[in-house]
């Protein structure tokens, strides 16, 4: 199978050659593996199967033993790959000193914040460590022409390659079943399984939206608080995508300040909110929204200095996502349409007039060719999103 290059390799790589260690999380099935491997280093660790596991569980210590061996014989500072750090946090103790005494240097991958947050290690290493994310496929790094398969089967690596459209579907269910229902559920020490798979099910169909905590714990029959424990768990699992809203405004007073929730996939975003293939136009317009966001997050954190907002008064207009870089905001609206006009285009005008460091703004539709559609806004395909950023 030929191999995908990815954007965030560049800058793996860069941090690697000056020497630096790096801290690479993403969600289960990102590629994490298979971009580490590319590094060739001289010792690569799995903590994944119960064996090794429970090896450096009893002693860790043994690692610091280990890898001062190997740079003893290789008489240099080696590499070394910790896949899933995640599972033995009391390692990072291990890895600061290794660190400060420039005896290794590392790259860990890790699919959970969660465990590293609840040890209370995941700023150990503030200044030592550089981390970075790596998500599902962006458009540059493997497109599909067709939108559709993007909302349908979103862009997880190892579903993206199957060929065959019914492989696709169950590989997609059974990440569902066998990662999300159990081991993101194990994560969260639920002990109603039907409420969390429920829960699935809503976040899913709520995904993109602005979410009332207490009103999903009505339908579900938990608790609001359980509702709020259940996001995190799946944002400390990098399954959802947090966005924040803008809130300061000197002519609006009742701009929305709750937050929305993208699942991180939009194939496991259908299969969790139990959709077909039979979307209406409307639904389509809604999802497409989200691939657009999912996009911008994904371009943004390549950019580093950049966020993904939105900008929403429940009485007047929205604009569906901004960006915000270096004080400036960049408003992008989200139209399910081909042939765009400048009533599109008609909040991101109200936005470009009510903040002063905004200058220019964005319709992203399915447009073939660019559109300018005021002298500030233009219109352009969602293939074509990296411009946004240039």
């Amino acid at each position: 199978m030929k191999y995908i290059d990815r954007l965030v390799e560049k800058q793996l790589t860069h941090q690697v050659s000056r020497g630096k260690s790096v801290l690479l999380l993403g969600a289960r099935q990102t590629g994490k593996s298979t971009l580490v491997d590319r590094l060739q280093a001289d010792l690569s660790i799995s903590l994944v199967p119960a064996a090794v596991r429970q090896r450096y569980e009893r002693s860790p210590s043994i690692l610091s033993g280990e890898i001062s061996g190997l740079a003893k014989k290789l008489r240099r500072r080696p590499l070394v790959v910790l896949d899933e750090v995640q599972k033995v946090p009391e390692l990072m103790d291990e890895l600061q000193e290794l660190i400060d005494k420039k005896t290794a240097q590392f790259v860990l991958t890790g699919s959970s914040a969660r465990k590293l947050k609840k040890s209370g290690v995941v700023n150990l290493l503030p200044g030592r460590l550089v981390n970075m994310r790596l998500d599902p496929f962006i458009h540059e790094e493997a497109s599909y022409d067709d939108i559709l398969k993007h909302i349908f089967y979103g862009s997880l690596p190892g579903i993206f390659v199957v060929q065959n459209a019914q492989d696709k579907e169950v590989d997609l269910k059974s990440y569902v079943e066998s990662y999300l229902e159990e081991e993101v559920r194990s994560e969260a020490l639920v002990r109603q399984i039907g409420s969390f798979v429920r829960f699935l099910e809503y976040a899913g169909l709520e995904s993109g939206n602005n979410v009332s905590f207490r009103a999903l714990s009505q339908e579900i029959g938990v608790s609001h608080t359980t509702i709020m424990s259940y996001f995190d768990v799946l944002e400390d699992c990098l399954i959802v995508e947090r966005v924040e809203p803008i809130t300061k405004s000197l002519t609006r007073k009742k701009l929305l300040k709750s937050c929305k929730y993208i699942l991180f996939d939009l194939g496991i975003r259908r299969v969790c909110a139990q959709e077909g293939f039979k979307m209406t136009p409307e639904r389509l317009g809604q999802i497409f929204e989200q691939y657009v966001g999912l996009e911008l997050i994904r371009r943004s954190r390549l950019s580093h200095d950049t966020k993904v907002r939105f900008w929403k008064d429940p009485d007047g207009p929205e604009v569906d996502w901004v960006l915000e870089k270096d004080g400036e905001y960049i408003p992008v609206e989200v139209k399910w349409t081909d042939s765009p006009l400048a009533k599109h285009a008609r909040h991101v005008q109200v936005f470009l007039s009510e903040y002063k460091t905004a200058k220019k703004g964005y319709v992203v539709c399915r447009t073939p060719n660019s559109v300018e559609l005021e002298k500030n806004v233009t219109a352009i395909s969602w293939k074509d999103i990296s411009q946004i950023f240039d």
